[in-house]
């Protein structure tokens, strides 16, 4: 069985980019960025945590990453940005000049 994006998931991949989707616990799935080019110092893939989705009997959530092992802080899907679910820690001025 190929596990797949929930339906939800707002983001289409970079381009160059592209999710996968990977069993983490028995009702957490981790959700990698895949990156395509090419790099000098290694011949195998290399991949980003984008985040975490829980499942549970009334649907899903999003979770940022701590990192790849830990599962962050529940984030709203609207509020994530294609390379990653972690949140930006803007003061005021940084969040009208990046928003």
């Amino acid at each position: 069985m190929e596990l797949q994006l929930p339906s939800d998931f707002i983001h289409d991949a970079p381009e160059g980019y592209s999710y996968s989707i990977k069993k983490f616990k028995t009702n957490v799935m981790s959700i990698w960025l895949n990156d395509h080019k090419e790099y000098v110092y290694t011949s195998e893939p290399v991949s980003t945590i984008w985040g975490f989705v829980k499942f549970t009997k009334k649907g899903h959530k999003y979770y940022s990453p701590i990192d790849s092992k830990h599962v962050g802080k529940e984030v709203d899907i609207s509020e994530t940005r294609p390379y990653t679910a972690m949140q930006l820690n803007l003061n005021p001025l940084e969040n009208v000049l990046y928003t």
